[in-house]
């Protein structure tokens, strides 16, 4: 028999969303707010060439770059005043969880509740501001190395930028939290993933101008687009794939009243700390392969020293092993994406407690006894699971990589912003799905009062 959550799942149709003018309105201020955003995609930095900045844009656009030009949405193309988009931020959250893992004050912090919470974001915002500020500082300098780029090179130049883009920075971080709070879906999520969708039809044009012009052969199209459907049913797949650790409750008197012993599912999924991994490993490689992108391609002067030159020399080979495909690039985004994949299941899944918490309520797994042999097997699973988890982030993340450095595509297109469109795309549809639950619920308890007050 098909329980009432179920029943009311199955009764979800058109009519049940017209009548929920509550989650309209949350999915017209999510729309309205990413609108705002695209808009400031658009809105250029003062005091740019944007013609030459566009040539050193695409000497040095491969890699990473290319990959976060993705993310904000040609923002760093057009150097926008969200150029530097919610990478800071996120940034900092790393910094945060990283710290909040060891014993100090921000441990405590963690274990406080949701006013602890509230003290950790803030100290999140803080730290983005401050890790904002360096990185406009660092783009502002590479923009003077780069000849043509800025119009009037100086203090006044580099001011206005830091005061820019973190001001963009900043406004993005606010806008996310309000599409949190107010809209639906996860504000900060939603605000990459608006970036990455409207790049698409620029991307799919510039591949079917370049077969066109015969600089990509028509089976390339092709095999991408069945490589693109397999990797779409592929991440689907996983995203969905949970792994059920079964759950007894005993029989049990509370009062005068018996409950009979029950039998649930402890779910844990395949890929638990979804697409954190690559965002966080992107973000990390974003600040030295944009610096040495810029730098290592700036002119030298005639009589400029040995030492410069050589340091120069250095810097352009190492910012051209940042490209797609290329060695350094694969091994260090692989290794940050095992790293993260690694580090953020453990916070946000804690076998320890997971364990205090069935004994607590008088669970446990079948053939295993409670306490710390019950966080031992959960941790056995968790592990195996990261792995997996793991080695399928580093599949869809960088195998496309090496694909698109084979086919030489002049385009970028990863399986990072294919995995971050379909994970943000189930979350957004599960949680108006439980909006429409929640409201048809509400909707059912009304006329049950009613029905009871007529009798």
């Amino acid at each position: 028999m098909a329980s009432a959550a179920e029943q009311l799942a199955a009764n979800l149709n058109f009519n049940s969303f017209a009548k929920a003018k509550d989650l309209q309105a949350r999915i017209w201020f999510t729309l309205g707010a990413l609108l705002v955003y695209r808009l400031g995609t658009f809105l250029p930095m003062p005091g740019i060439d944007i013609g030459a900045f566009e040539q050193a844009f695409n000497t040095a656009k491969g890699g990473i770059l290319g990959m976060f030009d993705t993310f904000s949405g040609g923002a760093v193309r057009r150097l926008a005043i969200f150029a530097l988009n919610v990478m800071p931020y996120i940034s900092a959250s790393i910094v945060i969880q990283l710290l909040s893992s060891f014993p100090g004050h921000l441990e405590q912090l963690k274990k406080d509740g949701e006013s602890g919470r509230a003290q950790i974001n803030q100290y999140t915002r803080y730290l983005a501001l401050v890790l904002a500020l360096f990185q406009s500082f660092g783009i502002a300098k590479g923009l003077e190395g780069s000849p043509g780029v800025v119009l009037n090179p100086g203090i006044i130049f580099e001011v206005s930028t830091m005061v820019t883009l973190t001001g963009g920075t900043l406004f993005l971080m606010w806008l996310g939290e309000q599409i949190t709070s107010r809209g639906i879906g996860n504000g900060v999520s939603l605000i990459i993933f608006a970036g990455i969708v409207a790049e698409i039809p620029k991307t799919i044009y510039r591949a079917l101008s370049l077969s066109e012009e015969g600089s990509l052969p028509v089976i390339w199209i092709f095999a991408m687009v069945a490589l693109l459907v397999a990797a779409v049913f592929f991440i689907v797949f996983i995203e969905r794939s949970q792994r059920r650790i079964v759950i007894q409750y005993p029989k049990r008197q509370v009062g005068n009243k018996i409950y009979q012993g029950d039998t649930s599912f402890l779910p844990l999924k395949l890929n638990t700390s979804g697409v954190i991994p690559p965002i966080f490993a992107s973000s990390l490689l974003l600040l030295p392969a944009t610096i040495l992108g810029f730098l290592g391609n700036g002119p030298i002067p005639e009589n400029a020293p040995e030492w410069l030159r050589i340091g120069k020399e250095s810097l352009s080979a190492l910012a051209a092993q940042m490209g797609h495909g290329k060695p350094l690039f694969l091994i260090l985004y692989a290794a940050l994406i095992v790293f993260f994949t690694i580090f953020y299941t453990s916070i946000v899944f804690n076998t320890e407690e997971t364990a205090d918490n069935l004994r607590k309520y008088g669970g446990f797994l079948p053939g295993i006894r409670p306490g710390a042999k019950t966080a031992e097997y959960l941790d056995k699973v968790l592990t195996r699971l990261t792995v997996i988890g793991a080695v399928y982030l580093v599949i869809v993340c960088v195998f496309p990589e090496i694909i698109f450095s084979t086919s030489g595509a002049q385009f970028y297109l990863g399986g990072t912003s294919i995995l971050i469109v379909i994970s943000v795309t189930i979350d957004t549809v599960s949680q108006i799905n439980s909006h429409m639950l929640a409201h048809q619920y509400e909707g059912l308890t009304k006329k049950s009062k009613l029905k009871g007050k007529r009798k």
